[in-house]
């Protein structure tokens, strides 16, 4: 009896051993798989000027094409790029976005990929506001904090702050088939993050390299903010055609340059 009760507790902890030896294994296989990951440097473009950029109208899931001037600075922006590598290119299935994406690309000397949409990187929606004037936009929205126009405006806007009161004023305005309902921050944060993850973890199974996307300038500050909480944006904004590089590594993200016009500049110097 003595005999099988020690063969049994023998055979227990055999079992426990080759177990947990089995999970080491794993875990270590993982970590040495994870540890192969490339590091990845993201270049977020900001689309080209647009026909409502310069009629000051609110643009977010509407659209327009880009002026001359914007495909104009677009392609310098192209031409200061020309060196880089891209492993792979995304945009926002918005025109204006894909429309810059095509410019860069056909400028670029390095790459040869194709460009992927994906409506996650679209820019916010302003729901029943799309289309308007900005400034009937703005004001709606001071009014509702009981300020002026000028009162709200040097106080300084927050991305979130900013997406919040149009969700809110929008509630009122919505109409059923005929506009999509202005997003929250959360909305907006969520599938752009989801996005850049996905994009991120797919490059980087290829080993270290270059992705070219293309998004919007609210939508670029939104994500700036939800990786780096807390850091400050250029004052103005983020300018068409500028370039913002983050860096993916293992899960991590580190901010590089936002906003940097120096590649619209280095290509002016190459006409």
């Amino acid at each position: 009896m003595k005999k099988r009760l020690l063969q049994l507790v023998v055979a227990i902890f055999s079992i426990i051993f080759i177990v947990g030896c089995s999970g080491t294994a794993t875990t270590e296989k993982k970590e040495a798989e994870a540890a192969k990951d490339g590091e990845i440097t993201l270049y977020i473009v900001r689309h080209g000027k647009t026909m409502l950029n310069i009629t000051d109208r609110v643009q977010g899931w509407s659209d327009a094409v880009l002026t001359p001037e914007g495909e104009k600075t677009v392609g310098y922006a192209g031409k200061g790029l020309k060196d880089i590598e891209f492993s792979a290119s995304y945009s926002s299935d918005s025109g204006r976005s894909v429309q810059t994406a095509t410019i860069i690309l056909d400028e670029n000397q390095k790459s040869d990929v194709t460009l992927q949409t994906d409506k996650r990187l679209r820019e916010f929606n302003f729901g029943s506001y799309e289309g308007d004037l900005n400034h009937t936009m703005w004001t709606d929205i001071a009014e509702s904090k009981g300020k002026t126009l000028e009162e709200w405006m040097n106080e300084g806007i927050s991305p979130e702050d900013f997406a919040n009161s149009v969700a809110e004023l929008d509630k009122g305005r919505v109409k059923e088939g005929k506009n999509w309902p202005a997003e929250d921050y959360n909305t907006i944060t969520k599938r752009l993050k989801e996005s850049i993850d996905e994009i991120a973890k797919k490059e980087s199974k290829k080993g270290d390299s270059n992705v070219l996307i293309v998004s919007h300038g609210l939508s670029i500050g939104a994500l700036i903010d939800t990786l780096s909480g807390g850091y400050e944006l250029p004052a103005g904004g983020i300018k068409n055609a500028s370039v913002t590089t983050i860096k993916y590594k293992n899960g991590e993200y580190t901010i590089d340059k936002v906003g940097d016009l120096s590649y619209i500049e280095k290509g002016q110097k190459k006409e």
